[in-house]
């Protein structure tokens, strides 16, 4: 059975915290889902550690729809959402045709926008339309030439505005909310004072849960791993020395073997050789 929204809300309800992760194609949701990941993220972040763009500024909604839907050819149980790009939601009829695109095509359960105050317009339509509406402040990548890729809100004056977006996006009708690389103690106070979850990343322990990239998490890709990520394996380092050794065997003609090739009668063998033999002959 699939998680839902109330679910999650619940987890916040109960003091229980929530584990999301990132996923950008079967293999990488069928492992989280095994894992037990109630929510999953198909996040634009996938322009970095999918497609090898610097940023994801360049992430279309043709990337986020044809990730999306692979994700969800084998998710079964994870609550499951997707970014839109930048700039799929400039306006309010923007937003919704993007958001159509994503759960109808992509077929995830909800979307996630980055942004304050600014776009609560659009996430009140969203939401009036049926739409799951999961909201993003602090470091929005997005936005990062704009703001930088720096630590959120330090200052008082940056801190309130933060607090009040949050506010903002929860009366506008988001069901939670992410907070990306701000102050652990206010993200804390974020936390206690809306009630929909706080999912962090680089927002310390005081959040209702944590989101982590894939390939952070797991030592996948050649990068200085932030700050705010814990690798939890160096799988990258056993896959090159799988391949390497892969490249090994093929040269010096240990692979394949007998073991993993496919054998047919020598009689049959045989009597296609003479055939085409014959034919030449005549």
């Amino acid at each position: 059975m699939r998680n839902t929204i109330a679910n999650v809300q619940k987890m916040k309800q109960q003091g229980e915290r929530i584990a999301m992760l990132t996923a950008y194609d079967c293999a990488s949701a069928l492992i989280a889902e095994r894992a037990g990941v109630p929510m999953l993220l198909v996040g634009d972040s996938l322009g970095m550690v999918m497609l090898g763009y610097d940023t994801t500024l360049p992430v279309t909604l043709d990337d986020m729809v044809r990730h999306s839907s692979a994700v969800m050819r084998v998710s079964q149980q994870a609550l499951v959402v997707g970014d839109l790009p930048f700039m799929s939601y400039a306006t309010v009829e923007d937003a919704v045709t993007s958001a159509r695109r994503l759960m109808q095509e992509g077929g995830v359960q909800a979307v996630k926008l980055e942004g304050g105050s600014a776009i609560v317009p659009q996430i009140r339509r969203l939401v009036e339309s049926g739409v799951p509406v999961m909201g993003h402040l602090g470091l929005t990548p997005q936005s990062q030439h704009q703001i930088g890729l720096r630590v959120q809100a330090k200052r008082a004056v940056e801190a309130r505005r933060l607090l009040e977006d949050a506010l903002a996006l929860e009366a506008a009708g988001t069901f939670a909310l992410a907070l990306e690389v701000v102050p652990a103690s206010l993200a804390e106070v974020v936390s206690k004072r809306v009630s929909i979850p706080v999912i962090g990343i680089g927002a310390g322990a005081g959040c209702d849960g944590q989101v982590q990239v894939w390939h952070d998490l797991l030592g996948l890709f050649d990068r200085k791993t932030p700050r705010h990520a814990k690798r939890y394996a160096e799988i990258g380092t056993a896959m090159e020395k799988a391949v390497r050794t892969y490249v090994e065997d093929v040269q010096r003609g240990a692979f394949p073997t007998a073991a993993q090739s496919a054998i047919m009668d020598e009689t049959e063998l045989k009597a296609a050789l003479d055939a085409i033999d014959a034919g030449n002959r005549n």
